[in-house]
């Protein structure tokens, strides 16, 4: 309440000083907000001076306080007041603000030293220019001002590179967090510098020079275990794959353990680099992955690679994992590496399969019917006009709504008919054909509720990756009861849906393959002569290319991909051509 005097303000704005970083310190969490003492510090000096600032906001107070105050004595405490304001400026991303803040430091000391050299960053060139103001011995620092400029410089370096690699612009980017990584941090920063490093060159398609950074970053701090995440996502990328399943132990490993209590590496500083930067898109690539989700990856990657045992015993530790509650523990949001629960169900059924593990297939397949047996409607109809807009007006929520639901539904009925297709196969392999038929009967009954076309052709755009799946769940479950048909001898049951599999996929190198079967084995080896001539010559379709690969459709399917694969295409081949030679038509 003591009204503002010059002589005391040194020692009244040094207090000021030491007692906001006493509250930075304190409380050990990002700054937020604004730092109201250091307004009402610049008031007090505008009062001594006899001006006055009520109204002007804190940018246009320091600008009114650096051009009209020039008593020597205040111009150290000020400098010292603005480093702390750029501290609150920088947390808040406002570059442009601590720009301005510290061009009026340096033109208040020299007009000569705010210039910024063409190409050079212009609020690192500014920090850099900036002259730290010398400290009284009778004076104390909580923090020096030197200090305080060095975790400045490295602060807005760091949030710089952040922002550009965000915007895309990568070589910017680099730049800026390898001046960042030069910089005055603890070493956890320095470990997330060379994180966000390799992210950078990963981006840039360097993912040597990414694994680099993040090997880097491992030897700084080995309690970063992000970096380790993006180094199994880089061998990923380069189709290393017993690199990236090490990786992915080790990540597992090191988070199942509790990290050591973190020691601050610079404990005399209040303010850190780390109460600066807080970022989204740092928070994003610094996300800490749970335990779950390196299980599910691990599962993931073996079943994609053909290494079957090593993927059961994952997938069913995954599924012990959930059994005690993993839904309340992992946000499924969309940086989470773990797909929807029942895809997670369908792919250990189809690693259990693949290792021979007929009947626990059968039972995990019977959990997902079960499951989502009350969540599909009797009909669902894909309308064509059905759309989502891509830029939604607010009369639009209803019908964003309606196709939300619609998709969910879609989603629901292609995890139970995937269920039962499992099944089917399942029974196929056990030796049970009747079984085996029941269950591909169920799953052709299923997607019998969806009328995938509208009043038009074509299904509904935003829809077609559900639909997709759903014929492709379709043609195999048409096979899968041929090819048991066959084997019950039931000929011309199994005729009739492999030419409703040819019709649902005319490219499909199966579906045509088991067509020219059947119509062999009913001894219709003109038409069998005739459609296999067509197939031979037509040129391959996108559908033949990546028949087995499952590119297109979700890893569940992909082990049903391989069982519906025709086996004999060669001996069927040799047959029919034998058969045009006797008819003396052209072989070729």
């Amino acid at each position: 309440g003591l009204p503002a005097a010059l002589p005391a303000l040194p020692l009244e704005l040094t207090v000021l000083y030491n007692s906001l970083l006493f509250t930075v310190g304190a409380s050990s969490s990002a700054i937020e907000g604004e730092a109201e003492g250091i307004r009402q510090g610049l008031l007090r000096v505008l009062e001594a001076c006899g001006a006055c600032g009520q109204d002007l906001s804190t940018e246009e107070l320091w600008q009114k306080v650096l051009q009209e105050v020039t008593a020597e004595e205040l111009q150290a405490p000020l400098h010292r007041l603005g480093a702390l304001q750029a501290a609150w400026w920088l947390a808040a991303s406002r570059l442009g603000s601590t720009a301005g803040l510290f061009r009026l430091l340096s033109n208040a000391e020299d007009p000569g030293t705010a210039r910024c050299s063409k190409g050079e960053n212009e609020l690192l060139s500014l920090l850099k220019a900036w002259r730290v103001p010398a400290e009284g011995a009778s004076l104390p620092l909580v923090q020096s001002t030197e200090d305080l400029k060095e975790i400045l410089r490295t602060a807005a370096a760091f949030l710089q590179g952040l922002q550009e690699l965000e915007a895309g612009n990568f070589p910017t980017a680099l730049s800026l967090l390898q001046e960042a990584a030069g910089g005055f941090c603890s070493k956890s920063v320095l470990a997330q510098i060379y994180t966000c490093l390799g992210c950078c060159a990963q981006r840039m398609g360097k993912p040597q020079t990414a694994l680099q950074h993040l090997k880097r970053a491992l030897q700084v701090d080995f309690q970063c275990l992000p970096a380790l995440s993006h180094v199994a996502a880089v061998y990923h990328e380069l189709g290393e794959t017993d690199a990236e399943l090490q990786a992915l132990a080790l990540l597992y490993e090191a988070l199942g353990k509790n990290p050591p209590a973190a020691a601050s590496s610079s404990p005399y500083f209040l303010v850190r680099t780390e109460l600066l930067v807080h970022t989204p898109i740092l928070a994003s690539l610094l996300r800490r992955r749970h335990p779950s989700e390196v299980k599910y990856l691990l599962a993931q990657r073996c079943l994609q690679d053909g290494r079957v045992a090593d993927a059961v015993e994952h997938y069913l530790d995954f599924l012990a994992l959930l059994q005690e509650g993993l839904q309340q523990q992992v946000p499924l949001d969309g940086g989470s590496a773990l797909p929807r629960i029942p895809e997670v169900f369908l792919e250990a059924a189809s690693a259990l399969e693949q290792a021979g593990r007929y009947q626990d297939a059968i039972t995990i397949c019977e959990e997902v019917i079960s499951r989502t047996t009350d969540l599909i409607p009797r009909m669902l109809q894909v309308e064509e006009g059905l759309e989502q807009p891509e830029c939604p007006s607010p009369g639009t929520g209803i019908t964003g709504g309606l196709l939300s639901q619609k998709k969910e539904s879609l989603c629901c009925l292609a995890w139970r008919a995937a269920g039962y297709l499992h099944q089917g196969w399942a029974w196929a392999e056990l030796g049970q054909s009747k079984e085996a038929v029941t269950q591909f009967s169920r799953c052709l009954g299923d997607l019998l509720r969806v009328q995938l076309y509208g009043s038009g052709v074509e299904p509904t755009e935003n829809l077609l990756p559900e639909v997709e799946v759903l014929q492709k769940i379709r043609l195999l479950s048409l096979i899968g009861r041929g090819v048991q048909f066959l084997e019950l001898g039931r000929h011309k049951e199994a005729l009739l849906d492999f030419q409703h599999g040819w019709q649902i996929s005319p490219g499909d190198p199966a579906a045509a393959s088991y067509l020219v079967q059947a119509l062999w084995k009913l001894n219709r080896k003109q038409e069998a002569a005739a459609h296999w001539q067509k197939f031979s010559q037509s040129p391959p379709g996108e559908d033949r290319e990546q028949e087995g690969q499952g590119r297109s459709f979700p890893l569940y399917l992909v082990s049903c991909l391989k069982q519906a694969t025709f086996p004999h295409s060669e001996s069927l081949a040799r047959s029919i051509q034998d058969y045009l030679r006797t008819t003396n038509q052209d072989p070729s």
